[in-house]
């Protein structure tokens, strides 16, 4: 097993001056190297999922290694108390969905989402809009009138919430529209009434997405892979 000296050696050399000066832009802090997801994948493939080097990784506070760690951990082994300590350290956007990504495969995935929605601060309600977004279409997680609750809570709420949180949210809304047609319709007009989600950005190029159209094309993408896995299944079945 590879030990959190090496893995550190390793995330340095994959660092560049000008992966840092992206993700400084996208709200990363130092310390950092400036790895690109690219080498992430080459150095987290080999590790697997290993709890223990994942908790390391998340203490060095290092951006770097804080994204491998979320990587690398066992969501299994996610409790409450860990979840909220890690919390304390996301100051950005790609920590805070990395996290509520991780979260969301846990068994504590719905209750930090119910403690943390409605925070006045922007991480942990980031976290927990995330969460929804990862989960919306389970039906062990939520139930279709909770899920219309949030879109009216969505609604009501969304224009003064905290600037992340805004973006979140708005993708809460695409996903619990893809869960069915009812709740398709009932984002579809809360939508309409919210108007364009105004997020700040920042110096990079992201984007919040209108919601209709995003709902629209994601169902024609999921329309053909199903058909192609269709046609894949029909061709098996001559041979």
């Amino acid at each position: 097993m590879a030990t959190l000296q090496e893995v550190m050696a390793q995330l340095e050399a994959a660092g560049t001056a000008q992966n840092r000066k992206v993700y400084t832009r996208h709200g990363a802090a130092e310390p950092m190297f400036g790895v690109s997801y690219k080498e992430l994948g080459r150095i987290g493939k080999p590790l697997r999922t290993d709890h223990d080097l994942a908790a390391k990784l998340w203490e060095s506070g290092n951006h770097d290694a804080l994204v491998l760690a979320l990587r690398v951990a066992d969501a299994s082994a996610m409790t409450k108390t860990l979840a909220r300590r890690w919390l304390r350290d996301v100051d950005n956007y790609v920590l805070a969905e990395g996290l509520g990504g991780l979260l969301s495969q846990s068994p504590v995935a719905r209750d930090l989402s119910d403690d943390w929605r409605d925070s006045p601060s922007e991480w942990p309600a980031s976290v927990g809009w995330f969460i929804v977004t990862c989960t919306a279409e389970q039906a062990d997680v939520w139930s279709a009138p909770e899920l219309r609750d949030l879109v009216g809570q969505i609604e009501a709420e969304i224009t003064d919430r905290p600037n992340r949180v805004r973006h979140e949210m708005n993708g809460a809304l695409i996903a619990i529209a893809l869960r069915d047609g009812n709740l398709r319709r009932s984002v579809v007009a809360a939508a309409e009434r919210i108007g364009p989600v105004q997020v700040d950005h920042g110096q990079t190029g992201c984007k919040t997405p209108d919601i209709a159209p995003y709902v629209e094309r994601t169902l024609a993408h999921r329309a053909t892979m199903a058909a192609r896995q269709a046609d894949k299944a029909k061709a098996r079945s001559k041979r």
